[in-house]
């Protein structure tokens, strides 16, 4: 039963202030988790990218199945009839529609079954293939109908549960961090959506059409109900594509590295530096080892020593240093410049560096 907009409306009213800064708030945490943790945009790995495909494909399948072309066939609005048409006239008019104006199978088991009212508002509720093809079902017990068709009703579910499992799992992904945080989330609602669906597939109470006197007052309730969990199945494929794009590509959803991705950070980072300060080494030693080597450096400095000396001492230079100092240089502006190279060269804390700037300035 649909719930009244008025019902909607009051709820929005009541609920809407306090729910929609809520909402904002989480937005904007979640658009800034990426710049506090100090992370940037991404391009989208490889493995993610077959994970996406595979979800916007099975996505795609879906919303195919909500076509009408691929829908079973309604034989009411077919052949633009009552639902209390006579069973003779009802299939002689679908006959027509037919090649060769010959029935199908089902056609000839479903003429069988609507001698009866409660047979045709069956088979709104539950579709012609549970109605023809039933082989212990009947009219007086309508539940049965509801076994025979929880299969088929649940098959769509389970294939869009296997795709989930297999577009999270590091198989397919490689990146347990980012694909495996969202499966426990995509699996609930996989489970939360198929749940609904068979609730209100039970709950329905098909022979509200019988009061239904002309077509448009048919409650088509099987199609309408098939078009529905494809699309939000549909929905909810692309939404964990969407944000699996995001996680991925660390645009939004970004969780802090864990204590020991960041020890290993760090000794990555240390090991790499000790490779250079090693090679270096190896070239300062081969410098001086070398006569030739050393008296080329030697000159050089030398060279530059004096070069710099007699820069200084020319007057042009020594009047633009000294206005410079007393008219022009910002001292606390040098001083954060050297905070920052310090604890960017030293990698110390704040506090920690700003003596070292001070002691770089005074030097």
């Amino acid at each position: 039963m649909a719930i009244p907009w008025g019902t909607i409306k009051s709820l929005l009213i009541f609920f809407g202030p306090i729910l929609l800064p809520k909402a904002i708030s989480y937005y904007r945490s979640v658009r800034a988790a990426p710049q506090i943790h100090g992370l940037k945009p991404c391009p989208l790995p490889p493995r993610i990218f077959r994970a996406i495909v595979l979800l916007i494909t099975v996505a795609a399948v879906f919303l195919l199945r909500t076509l009408p072309i691929l829908s079973p066939e309604n034989v009411f609005q077919a052949t633009q009839s009552r639902l209390q048409i006579p069973a003779d006239v009802l299939f002689t008019r679908l006959s027509t529609l037919r090649p060769s104006n010959i029935l199908t199978p089902t056609d000839t088991a479903l003429r069988a079954k609507f001698a009866s009212l409660e047979s045709r508002l069956l088979y709104l509720h539950h579709g012609p293939a549970t109605l023809a093809t039933c082989p212990f079902c009947t009219s007086d017990d309508p539940r049965s109908y509801l076994y025979f068709a929880l299969p088929s009703l649940l098959t769509p579910h389970l294939l869009n549960l296997a795709a989930i499992a297999l577009a999270t799992s590091s198989l397919l992904t490689g990146a347990p961090r980012v694909a495996g945080g969202w499966r426990a989330p995509a699996t609930l609602a996989a489970v939360a959506v198929a749940s609904l669906d068979v609730y209100l597939v039970s709950t329905y109470n098909h022979t509200a059409n019988a009061r239904a006197l002309r077509l448009g007052e048919l409650d088509a309730f099987f199609w309408t109900a098939r078009r529905a969990r494809y699309a939000l199945l549909a929905g909810l494929d692309a939404l964990l594509a969407a944000l699996l794009y995001l996680t991925a590509t660390q645009r939004a959803f970004v969780a802090p590295p864990s204590a020991a991705e960041r020890v290993e950070g760090c000794v990555r980072a240390l090991a790499g530096t000790k490779g250079k300060v090693n090679a270096a080494g190896i070239v300062k030693n081969t410098v001086l080892r070398d006569e030739e080597l050393r008296g080329r450096g030697n000159a050089y400095w030398a060279h530059e020593v004096r070069l710099m000396r007699e820069m200084m001492e020319e007057r042009e230079v020594v009047e633009g240093v000294q206005d410079a100092l007393v008219n022009r240089l910002d001292i606390s502006s040098v001083e954060r410049d050297a905070e920052v190279y310090a604890k960017a060269l030293l990698m110390l804390p704040q506090q920690q560096t700003q003596g070292a700037g001070r002691e770089e300035i005074v030097g």
